[in-house]
């Protein structure tokens, strides 16, 4: 319950961002013009974004003959949610993602590599976390917080023109500040950026743990993980950016210092001792 917790308050704190720009720079007008905008622009990729990405990894459909079938299966049934389709992507780099607008709609996917370096119980263990996703519908989550921080990113530039040229400000230019407006058309992408970051790892956190009492215990996961960091380190995976929030493990090789800040992944030191410490 924490982590939906901290999900709602950073929900919260993205929508007040919202509601500043919106106020500083086009009043309630410009608001809710940006924030309609961002709702059919995200409302299409939620519809839509699983059958965009599966297409995009060039992911095939497997059946009960398949072991990824057979494990996903086994997990859909302990867990009540409704069988979800499976995919296996053609690609040597290990990783696995979820989508699907809803548990009645969703999709699971793992690469070839993924399946060679895991023995049974450690895809057992990815899989439990990425049914988590679906179970907790984290794709509707992340479809809220991406509306959200569109209508966001719309604004600010709409309100760097205008602080640019002198206009905008609110409703009645009388009291219009160029330089404030600027300065929070450039300040609140950022923070936007910072607080979709925290979400997503709040809730690769929240699916960590949830996976991890699926199978009883953390200690697969935790190995899988291990294995997963390591591997994609060696064989990247050639992921679009805007994708990379999906898989268990960041695609790319590992962010450092302040950009970890940005990341949409949890280091995997601080999982794994997470789900050791279960």
């Amino acid at each position: 319950m924490a982590s939906y917790a901290k999900t709602a308050v950073l929900l919260a704190f993205l929508s007040g961002i919202l509601l500043l720009i919106g106020q500083a720079f086009g009043g309630q007008q410009g608001l809710v013009i940006a924030f309609m905008f961002a709702v059919v622009m995200n409302f299409g990729t939620y519809w839509f974004s699983d059958r965009i990405v599966l297409k995009m990894y060039r992911a095939q459909p497997v059946g009960p003959d398949h072991p990824l079938y057979r494990v996903t299966q086994r997990l859909a049934m302990k867990t009540q949610i409704p069988m979800p389709k499976v995919f296996v992507i053609p690609n040597p780099s290990p990783n696995a993602f979820a989508t699907g607008r809803s548990p009645q709609h969703a999709s699971v996917a793992a690469t070839e590599g993924i399946l060679g370096i895991l023995d049974e119980e450690e895809l057992e263990a990815v899989m439990a976390h990425e049914l988590s996703h679906v179970r907790n519908r984290d794709t509707l989550i992340s479809t809220i917080a991406a509306t959200i921080g569109a209508a966001i990113m719309m604004l600010a530039n709409m309100a760097r023109w205008a602080a640019f040229f002198g206009a905008g400000g609110r409703d009645d230019n009388r009291n219009s500040n160029p330089i404030a407006l600027l300065a929070t058309a450039l300040l609140a992408p950022i923070a936007a950026m910072l607080i979709q970051a925290a979400i997503s790892r709040t809730r690769e956190f929240a699916a960590d743990e949830s996976g991890a009492h699926i199978v009883g215990h953390g200690r697969a996961l935790a190995r899988a993980l291990q294995k997963l960091e390591s591997a994609t380190h060696q064989i990247p995976l050639q992921a679009n950016p805007a994708t990379a929030h999906m898989f268990i493990v960041h695609p790319f090789a590992g962010t450092k210092g302040m950009m970890r800040l940005f990341s949409t992944h949890p280091p995997t030191e601080e999982r794994i001792k997470r789900l050791m410490q279960m």
